[in-house]
Parts: C-alpha cells; structure tokens; sequence
C-alpha cells in the first residue's frame, strides 16, 4: 500500500524508512509489530551555505519524520547510563539489598498493568533470568490475542545463589483491553491494590471479586496491598493501541493515585522500534525514535516521561548479555525509588 507521495506503508499506517547510511543500498525490513514493512533507505540531498551536497538520512516512524545531517540519534545519551560490569554488579546489590522501610511491610508488592502481550510476563522473567545468572521462563509467557495469565501470581525476586529473596515482589496479572468484556475490569484492579484479592485468585469479566469470592480479604494488612503499580506498554503498538484503552489508562490513574500508591511505566520492546538499539541495546538512550516513542507513550498514559523507562525483555536469547541486564536492574531500581 502506498501514500500520496509513493512510500510503502504498513497496513497499520506505520511509515518506516531505513535509518542506515545511505550509501548503503541494502532494503531494510523490520518487524514493527504485525506490521512488516520493507523500505529502501531514504535519502535527501541539500546544498549547504557553501554550496556543498549535503546527505542527510531520513526515516518516518509512527506518522513523525526525523532528519539530521549525520544519523538519526544523538551524539550523548539523553539520560545518563553506565554500561560497564561494574554497574550490572552495583545494581544487583541494590536491589538485593532493598528492604521497605515500613516496619510492617518485609516485601514491596509491585503490581503490572497492561494491554495483552505488552511483555509483563516477560519482564518478571527476565529479571529473574539475571539473578539466576541463566535466562529462564518462570512467568510463562504467551504470545496470543487474549491473555495468557488469567490468575494473581506474585513472584519473588531471589537474590543470586545462596542470597534470601529480595525485598520486592512483582505480581503479574490478567491483561487489561479497551472494555471490561474482555480483560480486567477496573473495579478488580482496585480490589487487588487494595489487598482484597488473594493469591492465586482466577480472574473473569463476568464474576468479578466480591466480599463472596473465595479467599476474599476482608480486612487487609498493609503488607497485602500493592504499594507500586507499574504500567507496562509495548513501544512497537504504542499508536495503534485503540482509543478506549487510552481512556482505561486515564481512569486507573485517578483512582490508583486516589489511593496514594506510586506510579511508573515500563516501554517494552524497544528493540522492535529502532533497529539500533536492536543490534545494540546501549543505543537505547541516544536514539530519538525512542524518545519519540517514549513521548507518545506519555500521552498515552497521562504520565510525564520522567516516570517512564525503556527496557528489553529476554526472548529467544539463550545467553545472558551484561547490558540488557544492565537496562532491566536499572527499571527494577526505578520501580524501588
């Protein structure tokens, strides 16, 4: 399918034009979600003030265009980030080492929200991966259009071998959708921040949690309830997530924020939107498609971009690799602060 200019489109309307130099004469193609897409590299020729052809490297993403005289990510990263041995080590300290301060609390409870398949199940899995020092599959992981976790399943965070559990549990939950036909329904959410919902609880759309559900807390203590909700969105989808799902993310914040528990948000699979950072992850703050994303994700989620952090979830990879660990202990010590 083509635009009135000619360029290929995806049949989500996503524009993608390769971001390698343009000598190079090889046809990109990437996966942007369910979209693949194939484009030859762009190129726009402009005389400089001295009369000099000038290259520049062009690329759309997500109906935005970005064009710069060299490539199209920054010189300096756009937050700071050590990528060093050294880091991924003090970083597992920390986060070892973290204990809430509350004296009635031994755990922080960390809930994830999102849309089906934005990679909750694999975020939980691929923390566990770097403290295992193996990727392993504990939160399995489903890749269908309805959610492959139906039930609340807290995991614990187990320091590396020999070490006591870490202080911080993540809860993965049911995946939420645009109506309450078919996920989570708001009024469950609150339920399980609240602390009313107990382990293991299995979710439906139409038997939502009462004071009759099985298990069901009626006076819970401070260590039941969530004390941090993270929402978790897929960067490849961010713009072709439906508009009901905006207003889901709009209304949980209220009433989460009524409760006064913390909130941040994860950017998954940022490797599906910058083939960069796809060959190497410590591009991720240096590329502006990630920023832009980023932004986009914001205004999804009415959420400033300062509690937002990208990260890369393990998949196929049989090996672990000291930056991608370094990117996910970095998003479990924001998740603490």
């Amino acid at each position: 399918m083509q635009n009135e200019r000619g360029e290929k489109i995806g049949s989500s309307g996503f524009h993608f034009l390769s971001t390698v130099p343009t000598t190079n004469t090889a046809t990109a193609k990437f996966t942007i979600g369910t979209t693949l897409v194939n484009d030859a590299p762009s190129q726009i020729t402009s005389k400089s003030s001295m009369g000099r052809k000038e290259n520049r490297s062009s690329y759309r993403f997500l109906d935005m265009e970005v064009s710069s005289a060299t490539q199209p990510w920054l010189v300096s990263q756009w937050r700071d980030m050590e990528w060093t041995e050294e880091q991924r080590t003090n970083l597992m300290k920390t986060v070892s080492s973290y204990r809430p301060s509350c004296g009635e609390v031994t755990r922080a409870q960390v809930l994830l929200l999102g849309p089906v398949g934005a990679g909750k199940s694999s975020f939980i899995s691929s923390v566990q991966s770097v403290f295992n020092g193996r990727v392993t599959n504990r939160a399995m992981v489903g890749s269908f259009s309805s959610s492959f976790t139906k039930k609340l399943q807290p995991f614990n965070i187990h320091g590396q071998k020999g070490e006591d559990p870490t202080g911080v549990v993540l809860c993965d939950i049911m995946g939420l959708s645009d109506g309450e036909m078919t996920g989570l329904t708001l009024h469950d959410v609150l339920s399980v921040i609240k602390g009313h919902v107990p382990e293991g609880h299995k979710f439906s759309p139409s038997h939502p949690v009462t004071c009759e559900t099985v298990g069901y807390v009626r006076r819970p203590s401070l260590q039941d309830q969530i004390h941090c909700v993270v929402f978790v969105v897929d960067a490849s989808k961010v713009i072709s997530y439906p508009k009901g799902l905006s207003t889901t993310f709009q209304q949980l914040r209220e009433h989460i924020s009524d409760l006064g528990v913390h909130q941040v948000a994860l950017l998954t699979h940022v490797d599906k939107v910058c083939p960069d950072t796809a060959k190497d992850v410590t591009n991720v703050y240096k590329s502006n498609i990630i920023q832009e994303v980023m932004n986009k994700a914001g205004a999804l989620l009415g959420m400033s971009t300062s509690y937002i952090v990208p990260v890369k979830n393990y998949s196929s990879e049989l090996n672990l690799d000291v930056n991608t660990d370094v990117l996910l202990l970095h998003a479990v010590d924001h998740i603490l602060q």
